[in-house]
């Protein structure tokens, strides 16, 4: 059973400075990859320990993370993993 999937406000905003075709391959993959096996992501470390890595982009990322007991999926961010 897939998890749902549920969007920050934080990720929100950076899903509109996506360009339309990235928006599109996000979708894609939150729906045939993430909320099918999100733990296939990267875990994190450090600050970001509990969460998961995703590659959008040479260089774009996904970080979410999994609620187990609720089956979710919650996406943080969708943007540069270098701070560009």
């Amino acid at each position: 059973m897939p998890y749902d999937i549920r969007i920050t406000h934080q990720a929100r905003k950076d899903i509109e400075t996506l360009a339309p075709k990235l928006k599109r391959k996000l979708q894609d993959i939150l729906v045939h990859a993430i909320s099918q096996e999100p733990y296939a992501g990267k875990k994190l470390l450090g600050d970001l320990a509990g969460s998961y890595s995703y590659r959008l982009t040479l260089k774009d990322r996904i970080v979410y993370s999994i609620d187990e007991h609720k089956k979710t999926v919650y996406i943080e961010r969708a943007r540069t993993h270098y701070g560009n």
